[in-house]
């Protein structure tokens, strides 16, 4: 690898060091590579005349098959900067059909450091931008507004997919100098909205802005889940919390809007859903490093929920690979109906049966079990927010209790604010709704009870841990009520579900089908 510079009146760089030994590179959360330092000669800072000079360092390298997850290039900075500047690129070669192409990510730390779970997180943007900036007023979306302190940075570069002929690589750092602007400080949504009281809320807990991979601004998204009759959603921009100063003036009495993030690991996403603003949750793992349980105890400990996302998503890094035990839910449909999803209802059914049968793993055996969630996973215009999303039985329309209201499974899923439904068990006098349980005498009758509106001429499927009980079609005005009764000796652990399918739903197939220039798949 090889570093340059050039800089208005200032010498030349000083020459490259040698580049540390890879055997030396390796931590705890898998492979980090050290590149040669850039170094600035800060000359700049010390002219009272100078405000607005800048001063540039480039490096390349390459990396081959085999890289390591990580790359660190320390950037030392001087005193007296204002404005921090990053632009890399790297080489697309022509790669065989069916072959990964060339994927460079990066992101950067301030002069607190790279330490997992640190201080020093300034900033990510994964492959979709080649620049980015930073000063104390203002930044690329997906990076943090703050001063530029002395002290050694590292900008964070990612090779998550190297071709077979390798991929080389150019950054370029340029630094200005002068007076910092006057800070800007985050406009955080609150907590709680109106509503009305204890009712079914409709939310999607899964979205995508400019701040990471996706082409929505925030303004869009909160104008699409108005238009689509949520009452709540929650911004899941990946690996960054740069987003959620901007919510604030989005939200109102008609949404709720909470802070959150999409954790883009090498082994699987995870959505962390209801964070405190600001906070960020680690994401530079595999599954042999032992973070993961780390970054979910933090998720959990301040009461907001982690939840596996597109469990069987085909893309490189996306597919979960961290098991389902201590999670507090898991998402079963991701965007438009898919194979995918119809997989992953199938094992959270399973995971259903199981838990009715008093073997629930560690959520606590009988009548512990892992609640489904539903979200759109929406990036840009054309995906629509709100399909699918959850709507959730809570005692209000605050962030505790959706929280809350989700975690006891006390929720199901829509395609639409046009679908609506209810799903009772009765037996003895005694009901049970959504999210509850029924204790029965094995000599009682249960009756299950199914309302449906808002999908014409659909079809309407009742299973339990036995499978498919009853199958039946709702009429051209997409109502109907459809009533199964059993007898609890006969089923002493029964776990009634439905499935609705509108008769417009496109035959199940893969969706996966966005890729980007470089080769890499992203959701």
């Amino acid at each position: 690898m090889n570093s340059s510079s050039h800089a208005p009146s200032a010498p030349s760089a000083p020459s490259t060091p040698s580049v540390p030994s890879r055997r030396t590179l390796l931590t705890a959360a898998g492979a980090v590579a050290v590149l040669a330092p850039l170094s600035f000669t800060g000359r700049a800072a010390a002219d009272p005349g100078a405000s607005g000079d800048t001063e540039t360092r480039t490096l390349t390298g390459r990396f081959e098959i085999g890289a390591p997850d990580f790359a660190e290039i320390p950037v030392e900075v001087p005193r007296g900067v204002s404005r921090l500047h990053v632009a890399y690129s790297y080489s697309s070669p022509e790669v065989p059909d069916g072959t990964p192409g060339n994927a460079l990510d990066i992101g950067i730390f301030d002069q607190n450091g790279t330490k997992l779970g640190g201080r020093g997180f300034r900033g990510w943007s994964g492959g979709f931008r080649t620049e980015f900036f930073l000063s104390r007023a203002e930044a690329t979306p997906g990076y943090l507004a703050g001063d530029i302190e002395e002290g050694t940075w590292n900008v964070l570069l990612a090779p998550y997919q190297v071709a077979p002929q390798g991929m080389d690589y150019e950054v370029v750092v340029t630094l200005t100098y002068g007076d910092a602007e006057e800070a800007i400080e985050p406009q955080y949504p609150p907590l709680q909205a109106p509503g009305r009281g204890r009712d079914w809320y409709r939310g999607d807990a899964h979205l995508h802005t400019v701040h990471s991979d996706g082409k929505y601004t925030p303004e869009q998204v909160a104008t699409a889940a108005r238009e689509a009759g949520l009452d709540f959603i929650v911004s899941t921009d990946h690996n960054t919390t740069s987003s959620h100063g901007v919510w604030g003036p989005l939200a109102g009495d008609d949404l709720l809007i909470l802070t959150g993030e999409e954790v883009t690991t090498r082994h699987g996403h995870w959505l962390a859903l209801g964070m405190p603003a600001g906070e960020l949750v680690e994401w530079r793992y595999r599954n042999r490093d032992d973070e993961f349980d780390r970054c979910r105890k933090q998720v959990q400990k301040t009461d907001a929920l982690a939840v596996s996302a597109h469990l069987y998503c085909p893309w490189i890094g996306c597919e979960w690979k961290f098991g389902l035990e201590d999670l507090d839910a898991t998402e079963v449909w991701t965007g438009p109906w898919g194979w995918d999803d119809e997989t992953a209802v199938s094992t959270w059914a399973n995971l259903l049966a199981e838990s009715a049968r008093g073997k629930g793993g560690k959520r606590g055996g009988t009548g512990s079990w892992l609640p489904a969630m539903g979200n759109s996973d929406a990036h840009s215009p054309g995906d629509s927010v709100g399909s699918p999303h959850n709507v959730v039985l809570a005692d209000g329309l605050s962030r505790d209790a959706l929280l809350a209201g989700i975690r006891a499974g006390r929720s199901w899923l829509a395609e639409s604010a046009d679908i609506d439904l209810s799903l009772v068990a009765s037996a003895g006098g005694a009901e049970a709704g959504i999210g509850d349980r029924l204790d029965v005498d094995r000599d009682e009758t249960i009756t299950v009870t199914l309302e449906v509106s808002g999908v014409p001429d659909g079809t309407v499927r009742l299973l339990t841990d036995q499978g498919q009980l009853l199958q039946t079609v709702l009429a051209g005005d997409g109502r109907g009520t459809i009533t199964w009764t059993t007898a609890a000796g006969s089923a002493p652990s029964c776990v009634p579900r439905c499935a609705i399918r509108s008769r417009t739903a496109p035959p199940v197939a893969p969706r996966w089908g966005r890729r980007r220039a470089s080769g890499r798949w992203q959701r």
